[in-house]
């Protein structure tokens, strides 16, 4: 039997480190700032990031050309 919904995708987090410059991590700092500003709810730069990667991610087009042609 089909239903209509696919099968979920994995959602387990994968943890990441990384190092960021010292303006890099200013400007993300900045960036949380104009956010709690903009909407009333303070977030950490670590809960926003991931949703800020998203978004490069979905606005690459050279990139969305390329995973189709994979």
């Amino acid at each position: 039997m089909d239903i209509k919904l696919d099968r979920l995708p994995d959602r387990s987090p994968v943890r990441l480190t990384i190092s960021l410059a010292p303006d890099l991590h200013q400007a993300l700092a900045d960036y949380a700032a104009l956010y709690a500003e903009t909407y009333g709810e303070t977030e950490r730069v670590a809960d926003l990031v991931p949703f800020m990667l998203r978004g490069f991610l979905d606005s690459d087009r050279a990139f969305a050309r390329a995973q189709r042609e994979r």
